[in-house]
């Protein structure tokens, strides 16, 4: 049935909850993962110019590292798992953005993520961006809760 899920992960527990989930349902299908993990840019207050440049990206750079490891982590858990998985780590003040065109470019056939992010609220609703990539996506996409 499906063969390649794009499961996106932010630090959260549900995301983590979903991570785990997936790698489940891969390895019941025989299906490989990809990791997103999409990090904002770094929009700093600075009261010198020229702290600027060198400290946003610093602190993108930092993030993006951050995020690598943490999606190494997962990897490991996946080869674990027996699950062929890759990652991929993305700058973008849109995560729905970053997740629909990874799923395109990495030739996903369903997405997997939480119904809420780090920022999410409890309850029935879903976050915005789990809104946003159901609305922008033509793929199934599994919305975990």
């Amino acid at each position: 049935m499906y063969k390649h899920l794009l499961v996106a992960v932010d630090g959260s527990l549900l995301s983590e909850s979903a991570f785990k989930r997936a790698l489940v349902f891969a390895k019941e299908m025989g299906a490989t993962i990809t990791l997103i993990r999409a990090i904002p840019e770094d929009h700093l207050l600075v009261y010198q110019a020229e702290m600027l440049g060198t400290t946003q990206a610093h602190h993108t750079d930092q993030a993006r590292k951050n995020a690598q490891t943490y999606l190494d982590n997962l990897e490991m858990e996946a080869r674990h798992a027996l699950v062929p998985c890759n990652a991929v780590v993305t700058v973008n003040d849109h995560p729905h953005e970053a997740i629909v065109e990874a799923a395109q470019n990495q030739g996903c056939d369903l997405i997997i993520m939480g119904s809420h992010g780090r920022h999410g609220m409890t309850g029935f609703l879903l976050g915005s961006e789990t809104q946003r990539v159901l609305a922008r996506t033509r793929l199934p996409v599994l919305v975990y809760r």
